[in-house]
């Protein structure tokens, strides 16, 4: 595989599924950037990843987001792939979410604005300032993480749901509109509850399993690799990965 060519962006990635990430492509040689609010945690997480620079961002502001990519583009020498996985979750709104879910009319507005703004509109404000790049290049990956459908689903889960729900539908319409470009979308999904500080404690009942976030690694270091080129508008669960690559490649 050669990940190690590849220039990579990766935002939100100073914990859970983004760190993750991070850490799976730049082990593999991966130039990596990953983002967060905070600029010096960004810069600390970076620094225990080999050869990773840390960037400050945040995804709801066009001016941040055109910053970042800026400084990125300028660190790295360009952005090859995009991983849009910046978010917030639902205990932003209700922190006893799983014990005690609010119906939607109970969320308050600015909860259910701060939510969608980050996990619809900044992967909308990502992409939208990376892609024309990747169009003058002739190539470019991005991957969007998304969620279980029964997530999107789940009662007492607004705005989380909706604003997952619509990053999914936003890689769709991205997929479709970026088809024969040489530009690639696809989406990635734990398969599962994950342990990334969204759950409140306690929140899993006893004997649950609650997946690691490492679980991400495989099919994203994958995503990057010379085997993905031409991979488009997949939507990929890393609890089954291996399963959907073996009938992939018997399928070829």
């Amino acid at each position: 595989m050669t990940a190690s060519t590849l220039k990579v962006l990766v935002t939100g990635g100073t914990s859970g599924l983004g760190v993750a990430m991070a850490a799976a492509l730049a082990t593999a040689g991966a130039m990596v950037a990953l983002t967060g609010r905070s600029g010096s945690q960004a810069a600390a997480v970076a620094a225990e990843l080999p050869g990773a620079v840390g960037i400050e961002l945040d995804v709801r502001h066009e001016s941040s987001v055109a910053r970042a990519v800026d400084v990125t583009w300028s660190r790295l020498g360009g952005i090859d792939m995009l991983v849009n996985n910046a978010g917030i979750g639902m205990r932003t709104v209700n922190p006893r979410f799983m014990t005690h879910p609010q119906g939607f009319w109970e969320v308050p507005p600015d909860g259910f604005r701060a939510v969608v703004e980050t996990n619809l509109i900044g992967y909308f404000l990502v992409a939208r300032e990376v892609t024309p790049r990747m169009l003058a290049a002739g190539s470019g990956r991005i991957v969007n993480i998304s969620v279980s459908h029964s997530t999107m689903n789940r009662a007492g889960f607004v705005p989380y749901g909706p604003s997952r729900a619509g990053s999914e539908a936003l890689s769709r319409i991205m997929a479709a509109d970026l088809r024969d470009t040489g530009v690639t979308v696809n989406l990635l999904l734990p398969g599962g509850a994950t342990a990334t500080g969204m759950l409140p404690p306690g929140a899993v009942p006893a004997g649950r399993k609650v997946l690691d976030p490492a679980v991400m690694g495989p099919p994203i270091v994958w995503l990057a690799s010379d085997q993905a080129a031409g991979v488009h508008d997949e939507r990929i669960v890393a609890t089954e990965f291996d399963h959907w690559l073996r009938a992939r490649n018997a399928s070829r």
